[in-house]
């Protein structure tokens, strides 16, 4: 039985009770120090100030992470390099990688170029940490008998759609990220049963994405509005992530052979399409325009 905790409290007050090596995986968005409204909390520290504040919880993030531990750190471009130099050099964790999550809707601006990316910073404690490749991989472009069919590393540009204001999803928190970018991390760096955290928990993607994938979880969050939002989050009937790589609903070309491509299309669904059920409808669409409207041919594996 899995647990999900939700902590309401200051992060740098209820991290220090946390068991040293106690935790498996770190996923946290904490605020950028760009002034938005938190509700309890001043997003507006002097830069000295903003940059002790993050050197002692990611501190804690090191002392109470498990040798095999990784951590994701969200974090805008006015301070990312400065957080970058506090896991490397402060800290001497191990740097694994910076990625990009692309969206294609944001700020627009009228002088210089409007942002369409925010960035991630991927750390582990000790070089030998946990990763599974498997289980975050995305579909080939084309199929070749020579290829990893299971799919390829997705790389460290991701693109996820934002959880626009029209999602059904969408809470009134100003950072609220896409589950789907939730749900890489956490199957790439943890196992079922671990122990995830999210030190600012916030609307409480990191926790519905962790009781979605049998993970065990703690959020601290230090807006009881927010405790009080994630909470009830948790108990809405599960229908799927509110987002997906694009590239998991495509169909690889030249996958010619009847029996490969039915056999195929059910790993599909099985591999990329578990928990996007919003998504099987454009991914069959793709399949009957590639393989079955061209030729004329019937879809035999999912007649009506």
């Amino acid at each position: 039985m899995i647990k999900i905790e939700l902590v309401t409290g200051d992060s740098l007050i209820e991290l220090p009770k946390i068991q040293d090596e106690s935790i498996d995986l770190i996923i946290t968005d904490p605020p950028y120090n760009l002034s938005k409204d938190y509700g309890k909390t001043k997003d507006n520290l002097e830069f000295e100030e903003y940059l002790e504040f993050s050197k002692e919880w990611l501190t804690e993030c090191k002392r109470i992470l498990k040798k095999s531990g990784t951590i994701y750190v969200f974090m805008g471009f006015r301070y990312i390099s400065y957080i970058y130099d506090i896991l490397s050099r402060h800290l001497n964790m191990n740097f694994v990688n910076w990625i990009s999550w692309h969206y294609t809707q944001g700020i627009g601006k009228t002088k210089g170029f409007s942002p369409r990316h925010d960035d991630i910073l991927m750390f582990s404690k000790l070089p030998n940490y946990k990763f599974n490749l498997d289980n975050i991989r995305v579909p080939q472009k084309y199929y070749r008998s020579i290829n990893n069919m299971r799919g390829a590393n997705p790389g460290d540009v991701w693109e996820f759609s934002h959880v626009h204001y029209c999602n059904d999803n969408r809470q009134k928190h100003p950072t609220q990220k896409p589950e789907g970018l939730i749900e890489r991390m956490v199957l790439a760096s943890s196992n079922e049963g671990d122990v995830v955290l999210d030190p600012f928990s916030g609307s409480g993607t990191t926790l519905r994405v962790c009781q979605q994938l049998s993970r065990n979880c703690i959020g601290i969050e230090i807006n009881p509005e927010y405790i009080n939002m994630a909470s009830c989050r948790l108990q809405k009937p599960f229908t799927g992530f509110d987002s997906v790589d694009p590239r998991m609903e495509r169909i690889p070309f030249d996958l010619n052979d009847e029996i490969i491509r039915n056999e195929y299309i059910t790993n599909h669904i099985k591999w990329f399409l578990k928990n996007h059920e919003g998504s099987m409808d454009k991914f069959m669409k793709q399949v009957n325009e590639v393989y079955y409207k061209k030729t004329l041919k019937k879809n035999s594996l999912f007649d009506d």
